[in-house]
């Protein structure tokens, strides 16, 4: 019964994407050539959204999870607030601040989950590369686009 709990804060966290759009700002930037496509962004993120909903269900069944559910719930949260600092404010540094941080919190999150269930911390995996590739590009923005 929790699973719809976390479903709920991933949608939350996603909602902040329609609130926040690239728009022109984010179109006029100097992006690297590994930009994905902008499709690829909505579909990327529906999907690692459904992954986290499941991780935190997981989480909740796995005896001594209370710190990896805490680092969730970090997550989550600097997952959220990276989009309207990037989108709505336009603070690039700030949001490579909060993307170093939530890789930093997923990365510790990854290790640990390994420790007590293998297939929860598989689940991380595929969220730590977008994050990495997420990070990259933040980066580049940030030095080409001062």
């Amino acid at each position: 019964m929790t699973f719809p709990i976390f479903l709920l804060a991933c949608a939350a966290a996603a909602s902040s994407g329609f609130f926040f759009k690239p728009g022109e700002w984010y179109a006029a930037l100097n992006k690297p050539g590994f930009t994905p496509p902008n499709w690829v962004f909505p579909v990327a993120w529906t999907t690692l959204y459904l992954l986290l909903a499941w991780v935190g269900y997981r989480l909740t069944l796995i005896p001594g999870s209370e710190t990896l559910l805490a680092l969730w719930a970090a997550q989550i949260a600097l997952n959220t607030l990276w989009t309207p600092v990037f989108f709505g404010a336009h603070r690039v540094l700030a949001s490579m601040v909060i993307l170093a941080l939530l890789w930093l919190v997923v990365a510790v999150m990854l290790v640990m989950a390994m420790r007590l269930d293998v297939i929860t911390g598989l689940i991380l995996f595929p969220y730590l590369v977008w994050l990495s590739l997420a990070a990259a590009l933040n980066f580049s923005i940030l030095r080409h686009n001062r």
